[in-house]
């Protein structure tokens, strides 16, 4: 039996956690209409409340060739996900002194001193300037370093970056330092500090976590966040072992809209990597997701373990954008796991700053955020909620799962 088996049941009734059970039913209904049409192949979500499972919902198969079904153990591709956990191992290292968050990137990654800034010009032949300042740790952290993601397909860096062999992925036989260096060897979308976008800035993190503490990413997940908190399926890839286990990877068809099979990055997470993406490349459940959740929710803690002080988690809620501002005012509107308005960024997570703005029924301060694949997770300290939604369909941007499952999670509360 699996940690999922033994976690992912409804822990009590839901009345006593504020919920109508009848109301929360809602989200069984709504999502299963996605797979019914084949929008989705399945999916699994929970959601709980002061670290009490309250309701879990699934329905579809993690593999619609074979028809295995979605299970409370299914392996899921968590993506940006990984996020979330990476800047929480940067901060494990941040709380023992190890740098601070103006710490110049160059001092662990020594080839971003020598970074140049676009300024305009085609993809292959760009005008490019010296630094402003140096780019800085928070930076990383609150992707407004000017690093980017190649996938983006709207400026001349992205261009620049998918010519280099970075799009979704990184190039074969690069590993993570080599990665680091070649990032650093293209040019920054704008000066460090000036703008928010998407990016890779959080696999610089994992490199510099790497660095200052003298292990390989893996090793320090492991050490350090996994084995504490019990997450006992997380992992860089699926074993051998397990591959049975992991969901399969899809996109909609551009014809029929229904669920394709997307094998081709999907087999990915059947070996070791090359690089070791603290930006998206881990492997998950829902409990092992869930008990990360629930330390976020309890301010570091979970069970007794201790990862981090409250008042680092309650700052890395915080937003980050330079005047408070939202993504909408600070953001390029770009892909990013979030709506924009009235949202701001924090150190890893997105963070809600005003409800009505981004017109969807959140709480202020809520903090999160999703996956490539249509993942998602939340926590909210007003309402002491962690939520968490698992699919594999490529991109998250294709449906409005996220917003959908905030109404309805929202509404069945009745406390």
């Amino acid at each position: 039996m699996t940690t999922a088996d033994t976690v992912l049941a409804r822990e009590t009734d839901p009345a006593e956690l504020g919920f109508d059970a009848a109301r929360l039913e809602r989200i069984d209904h709504h999502f299963a209409r996605y797979v019914d049409d084949g929008r989705l192949p399945g999916y699994l979500a929970v959601v709980a409340r002061d670290g009490r499972v309250a309701h879990v919902a699934s329905a579809g198969k993690r593999d619609l060739e074979t028809g295995a079904p979605v299970e409370p153990g299914t392996l899921w591709r968590i993506y940006s996900m990984t996020k979330p956990i990476t800047t929480v191992a940067a901060m494990l290292l941040w709380e023992e002194g190890a740098f601070e968050l103006n710490d110049p990137v160059a001092r662990f990654v020594p080839a971003f001193a020598d970074a140049r800034v676009y300024l305009r010009g085609s993809a292959q032949k760009p005008l490019t300037a010296a630094l402003a300042e140096p780019m800085r740790i928070w930076h990383l952290m609150t992707h407004t370093s000017g690093l980017t993601y190649g996938f983006h397909h709207t400026h001349a860096v992205d261009e620049i970056y998918r010519a280099n062999g970075f799009e979704w992925t990184t190039p074969p036989g690069m590993d993570l330092a080599a990665c680091c260096d070649a990032w650093a060897g293209l040019p920054l979308a704008f000066q460090p500090g000036a703008e928010w976008l998407y990016s890779v800035g959080t696999d610089v993190l994992g490199r510099v976590a790497e660095v200052v503490s003298g292990q390989s990413l893996d090793e320090f997940f492991a050490e350090r966040i996994f084995r504490p908190l019990g997450m006992t399926d997380t992992a860089f890839f699926a074993a051998p072992e397990h591959h049975h286990r992991l969901a399969a990877l899809y996109a909609p068809d551009p014809q029929t809209g229904r669920a394709s099979r997307f094998d081709r990055m999907g087999d990915a997470a059947l070996r070791p990597p090359d690089a070791l993406s603290g930006g998206g490349g881990l492997v998950s459940t829902a409990s092992d997701y869930l008990r990360f959740a629930r330390m976020l929710l309890g301010g570091g803690e979970l069970e007794g373990i201790r990862l981090l002080g409250p008042r680092t988690v309650a700052y890395m809620a915080s937003n980050h954008l330079p005047g408070g501002a939202d993504l909408e005012a600070f953001g390029r509107p770009l892909f990013a796991e979030t709506p924009f308005g009235g949202v701001g960024f924090g150190l890893g997570f997105s963070v809600v700053q005003d409800p009505v703005a981004g017109k969807s029924p959140t709480s202020r301060g809520e903090f999160g955020w999703g996956g490539a694949a249509s993942t998602a997770f939340w926590v909210d300290p007003v309402e002491r909620l962690t939520v968490l939604f698992f699919t594999q369909l490529l991109p998250s941007s294709t449906y409005p799962i996220r917003p959908q499952l905030h109404q309805l999670v929202h509404q069945a509360l009745v406390d």
